[in-house]
């Protein structure tokens, strides 16, 4: 069952990504032919052709090597300057980076047919443009927040409770690494009191404890004796407590744990991949409170996705700096970072661990849910960094064109014309050998040596 389950949640997991990407492209196409520029290709993936039908302009597919997809659109590379009359042409030979850059140019021409005169990229807008370039990467952040929202709104978050899940036996701090209590540690004040696990604390001296951050705030800033009301089987309860100092975990203002941070200000992980909390003396109970799942506000919705943005962001920013990590993972034998990034095959493959862990089913489709929504904020990101050939290199270059554009009308010279992508396509070029390197070497990280989530 274990196998079945796994192989069902990479197949699940390796067609959402599939869907995002179709997902992605749609932006792109949908934009494209509202703006009245041809379509010749809508496919998901590289390589060799699978499956193929034609609608229209366009051929509709699906490729051998899902690493991504593209959208081809007649015309994304203007013609070159016509040479002012009189210049002479040069005898020199071209240069390779000339060469490289007309022969991108060319490419781009083989399928412009009759009729296509005015339906090109390069003839529309700028700011048209920009919106074509830019619809595959929202799409993606349209679809991010959508599966956040159905996770954070619908579903909810386990959330702590008022209810006490269980009481610790003894006191030890909270960076100790085993909860196995010592010969001769002393009783949590809980257990002292006679706390059982199913009591609902509802005051701490006299004042109501609504929610869970009401009596953690309690708890820790008391030291010393208090008396806590509990409901327990339908009865009210006055308990006498001896509330001690501890090291117990940091939090912040809204009550979330503070992770211990690097000088680079990465997480700290302990020997098992799990980041490790700062601490703090303060006042000590001895308890875990119950969980159940609550849904989130809109405006609690909006803060994690905020978080979850910047998180995205450190992890591009940081990514190249984990290049060597992956290639010693990959061909040395290393051990693969916990926070390693994955490529298809490893996220697959976590989608499958997921989906057959012994855990309710609900959780395991929170975890799915997040994962793929976390992906489409990574899509959309990523897609968004201003280098061709991704969408960013191509906002980029428009936005160039309409500042140069816009100057020249200020100061009343001659429309510069198109901006002429092509220049870049070098560039393109070393941009495209470097992500096909990485992928390969994800690749080989993903089979010989996977990130896991269960040690």
């Amino acid at each position: 069952m274990v196998a079945l389950l796994t192989t069902l949640g990479i197949i699940l997991f390796a067609i959402g990504l599939l869907l995002s990407i179709a997902w992605h492209e749609l932006g792109h196409m949908a934009t494209a032919k509202m703006f009245g520029i041809r379509c010749t290709q809508f496919m998901v993936g590289f390589g060799k052709t699978l499956w193929s039908t034609k609608r229209g302009d366009t051929e509709y597919g699906i490729k051998l090597v899902p690493l991504g997809g593209y959208v081809r659109m007649v015309g994304m590379i203007p013609p070159a300057r016509e040479r002012p009359e009189g210049e002479e042409v040069s005898g020199r030979p071209m240069s390779r980076w000339r060469a490289m850059i007309e022969d991108a140019r060319e490419a781009s021409y083989v399928e412009l047919e009759p009729g296509d005169e005015d339906r090109q990229f390069y003839q529309r807008a700028p700011w048209k443009r920009i919106i074509v370039m830019a619809a595959g990467p929202v799409m993606n952040l349209i679809l991010a927040v959508i599966l956040f929202c159905i996770v954070l709104m619908g579903i909810g978050l386990p959330r702590p409770t008022t209810t006490i899940g269980e009481v610790t036996e003894c006191v030890v701090p909270a960076a100790a690494s085993s909860t196995t209590c010592p010969e001769g540690a002393e009783p949590t004040p809980a257990a002292a009191a006679g706390m059982r696990p199913g009591d609902r604390i509802v005051a701490i001296n006299g004042e109501e404890t609504p929610d869970w951050n009401a009596v953690n705030t309690a708890i820790r800033e008391t030291i010393g004796p208090a008396t806590f009301t509990v409901e327990r089987d339908g009865r009210t309860l006055t308990l006498d407590v001896e509330l001690i100092e501890n090291q117990v975990v940091a939090r912040d203002a809204d009550g979330n744990p503070v992770i211990q941070r690097d000088a680079d200000g990465e997480p700290v992980l302990d020997e098992e991949g799990r980041q490790v909390p700062e601490t703090v003396s303060a006042g000590f109970l001895g308890i875990v409170a119950a969980q159940e799942r609550q849904s989130l506000g809109v405006g609690e919705t909006a803060q994690y996705l905020g978080g979850t943005v910047m998180d995205v962001g450190r992890a591009i920013v940081t990514l190249p700096a984990k290049v060597p990590d992956v290639f010693r993972a990959a061909f040395l034998g290393e051990e693969r970072q916990p926070d390693s990034p994955v490529g298809i095959v490893g996220a697959s493959r976590i989608g499958g661990e997921i989906l057959s862990q012994p855990i309710p089913v609900l959780d395991r489709t929170v975890v799915m849910l997040n994962m793929l929504a976390s992906v489409n904020l990574f899509l959309f990101a990523f897609n968004m960094v201003p280098l061709l050939p991704l969408d960013g290199g191509h906002i980029l270059g428009a936005v160039w064109e309409w500042i140069r554009r816009g100057w020249a009308r200020l100061t009343k010279r001659p429309d510069p014309g198109p901006f002429d992508v092509a220049q870049l396509m070098p560039v393109a070029y070393v941009v495209v050998a470097c992500f096909l390197c990485f992928s390969l070497m994800l690749l080989v990280a993903d089979i010989v040596n996977p990130v896991r989530l269960v040690q």
